[in-house]
């Protein structure tokens, strides 16, 4: 019994010196800085990073390099991965979660096509059929993140357009973070979950039947297929459009401003 015990203290013992080694390295990510040439590669790259308030630079900086630490970039189809292409996805995917608590805990992986890539669908409804569709990016609630860096580096340097792949994909892990990317992200009470959900059901409801008459929208039709698709799509206007966005849609822009504690439309 006593060598048994002593097996168990031990393992108690690695299992702690493990766990406070890995928040010590977490906290001293988080409090590290980009370098100065760092910085300016990332102001060309991603230039909506200069409208950011001046006291959130130094908590992005900081989730960048954690982000970097945690995530690995693979590239495909030969694609060389680069240092300009981590700092530009490390940016944009942090800027979704600058000023807040959540974190994207179960990504370890990106994998980087050098343009828009074919991906293979499976459905079943009686019999299985298998469809290759062209796509820009995939996220998986898991991981990984799957991008096309073509339109990635395109999304970043043009930030007023309302298209922004990064962004996009980051909306969805967000999302997945509540268990299940349904468009109904993590929120801090059962209040504010019915709150998001009378809000978003209605306009989502209110882009279909417009996408449906051709009307014009500050969202992208794709936001159209379902919550999910309508809260990544939301995530890229109210990064890149927000001004307009507040303006056609003020109870939606209010929700996803809540959600991510920031204000873009006063940046």
């Amino acid at each position: 019994m006593i060598p048994f015990l002593s097996l168990l203290a031990l393992i108690a013992a690695v299992a702690f010196g493990w766990e406070w080694r890995r928040r010590r390295r977490r906290k001293a990510l988080l409090e590290s800085r980009l370098s100065p040439a760092e910085r300016a590669r990332v102001a060309e790259l991603v230039p909506i990073i200069a409208r950011l308030p001046a006291a959130l630079n130094g908590p992005l900086e900081g989730k960048m390099r954690l982000f970097l630490h945690q995530t690995r970039m693979i590239g495909c189809d030969g694609l060389e991965v680069t240092d300009d292409m981590r700092l530009s996805i490390a940016a944009q995917a942090c800027l979704l979660i600058v000023n807040t608590e959540a974190w994207y805990s179960s990504l370890r992986t990106i994998l980087i096509y050098p343009s828009a890539f074919k991906a293979r669908d499976e459905s079943e409804d009686g019999l299985v059929v298998h469809e290759e569709q062209v796509r820009l990016g995939e996220s998986w609630a898991s991981g990984p993140v799957v991008l096309s860096w073509s339109h990635a580096e395109q999304g970043a340097i043009d930030d007023v357009d309302g298209h922004n792949v990064v962004l996009h994909e980051f909306a969805h892990q967000l999302d997945a973070l509540s268990g299940k990317a349904n468009g109904i992200p993590v929120l801090g009470s059962s209040r504010q979950m019915l709150k998001w959900a009378s809000v978003f059901s209605r306009a989502y409801e209110e882009h279909r039947q417009g996408v449906m008459l051709d009307r014009g929208s500050v969202l992208d039709p794709y936001g159209a297929e379902n919550y999910a698709e309508f809260f990544a799509v939301t995530i890229e206007v109210f990064f890149e459009k927000p001004a307009r966005l507040k303006e056609e849609l003020p109870e939606v822009y209010g929700q996803v401003s809540q959600l991510l504690n920031l204000d873009p439309a006063g940046w």
